[in-house]
């Protein structure tokens, strides 16, 4: 049976979701970070600012009991829905029986899915995806430095989690995290989403936030790279000195370091973005 509401969209409204779940047995799970996305015009929303077109391959990670993932097949998508609650495969899989043949739902969990083995196509992919809260930030990493096929990413996240994938230096929510998304994408929040759309409703405001692959922006060997900036951000209200003596140089090297790179000894690591930190690994190797 195709679940949908009257409409002709065929977009899943609130009630018809609820209905669904409780055919299911389905009741939101805390502990998986679950929030249902219920309002379908949010979801619609959604895609058109992930420019989803007809053919597009998409992959929605936590697609929960079907909103989006209906409005992507309805797009015109080939999705491939990733989700790790075996109870909500089965409901996923009526909500879009319409487009079975567009809509592949798998039972994995994004945290260790094997990419290349998931995505049968040269793509490119998209993610598009209201993201478990639980999972979001290590999922958008993983996805960025493990799956090029992966141009594009469209997730629904947590507010401060949104902004620290996008922070630039000296913003509050600036991290290692921010400067690991910002060495193969470009980050931006585009919008803010209210509580209401969500069931159950979170405690927290969320954010959609679009990344764009792009080339690293600065010369240097990522390894040595993010460790250095590990170590920063290990205690981040620390000195860049402090923090290069914690890397193992004595007092005199790091500030000798430090100024041959053009960068103040006292200053903090949320000051500096991947270009003073590539400049760090660069006096460093020398």
């Amino acid at each position: 049976m195709r679940l949908v509401d009257a409409h002709s969209s065929g977009a899943l409204t609130p009630s018809a979701i609820r209905a669904l779940a409780r055919r299911h047995g389905i009741t939101p799970r805390k502990a998986l970070g679950q929030h249902f996305l219920i309002e379908p015009s949010l979801a619609r929303r959604i895609v058109d600012l992930a420019d989803v077109h007809p053919g597009a391959c998409v992959v929605e990670v936590g697609p929960g009991l079907g909103s989006l993932t209906v409005a992507l097949a309805e797009a015109g998508a080939t999705v491939v829905a990733v989700e790790v609650d075996p109870k909500l495969v089965p409901a996923v899989e009526e909500a879009t029986a319409a487009w079975a043949d567009q809509v592949n739902v798998l039972h994995a969990d994004a945290m260790n899915i094997d990419w290349s083995q998931t995505l049968d196509s040269p793509g490119p992919w998209s993610i598009v995806a209201n993201l478990p809260y639980n999972v979001s930030v290590p999922v958008v990493v993983r996805v960025l430095e493990e799956e090029p096929r992966i141009h594009r990413l469209l997730v629904m996240v947590q507010k401060e989690v949104g902004e620290r994938l996008a922070a630039k230096p000296r913003e509050e929510q600036f991290g290692a995290v921010s400067l690991r998304v910002a060495y193969r994408a470009r980050a931006r929040v585009v919008r803010r989403v209210a509580r209401s759309v969500f069931w159950p409703q979170p405690n927290v405001d969320s954010v959609l936030v679009l990344l764009e692959r792009r080339p690293p922006p600065v010369d240097a060997d990522p390894h040595r790279l993010f460790e250095l900036i590990a170590v920063a951000f290990g205690q981040r209200r620390k000195t860049m000195k402090n923090a290069l003596v914690r890397f193992g140089l004595t007092p005199a090297t790091a500030t000798d370091v430090l100024q041959r790179a053009g960068i103040d000894p006292s200053v903090r690591p949320e000051q500096l973005g991947l270009a003073e930190f590539a400049e760090l690994v660069k006096q460093l190797d020398e």
